[in-house]
């Protein structure tokens, strides 16, 4: 059985986030596992420098309606790795959008996990940070 590890903010759901997770479960299979992890709030400040629109709870409530969606956990840090050393996935999902050292430092981690990360292309024009920006009207 697969189990997927695949990680969000969700600050705003957009098509991009829905095709992520929707591959992501096809990756797993029928009998596969999509679990989700979101980043709690302060590690989206650490690394963005603002705290998401949506509360924690709220990001975690949401993740959990997705029909795709498993199970959810929480992520305490922006990267991925401490959850995934923790519940050992067979697969790891990333985005192209995702720093290239980042994906590098998944990929020895699920190496010498007996698993993989796979890479997702990044959906152009699906982000929640360009969604805030036309809604601010920028």
């Amino acid at each position: 059985m697969n189990i997927v590890y695949s990680y969000y903010v969700l600050d705003i759901i957009h098509r991009g986030h829905l095709l992520m997770m929707k591959n992501s479960k096809a990756i797993a299979g029928p009998d596969g596992r999509l679990v989700v992890g979101i980043v709690s709030d302060e590690a989206v400040i650490e690394k963005k420098g603002k705290p998401p629109v949506l509360s924690f709870s709220e990001r975690l409530e949401l993740a959990q309606a997705i029909e795709y969606v498993d199970l959810v956990v929480a992520q305490p840090t922006y990267s991925p790795f401490d959850n995934v050393r923790k519940i050992k996935p067979n697969i790891l999902m990333e985005s192209e959008s995702h720093d290239d050292t980042q994906i590098e430092e998944g990929r020895r981690l699920m190496e010498s996990l007996g698993g993989k990360v796979i890479v997702m292309p990044y959906f152009h024009g699906q982000s929640s940070t360009a969604i805030k920006a036309q809604i601010r009207g920028e």
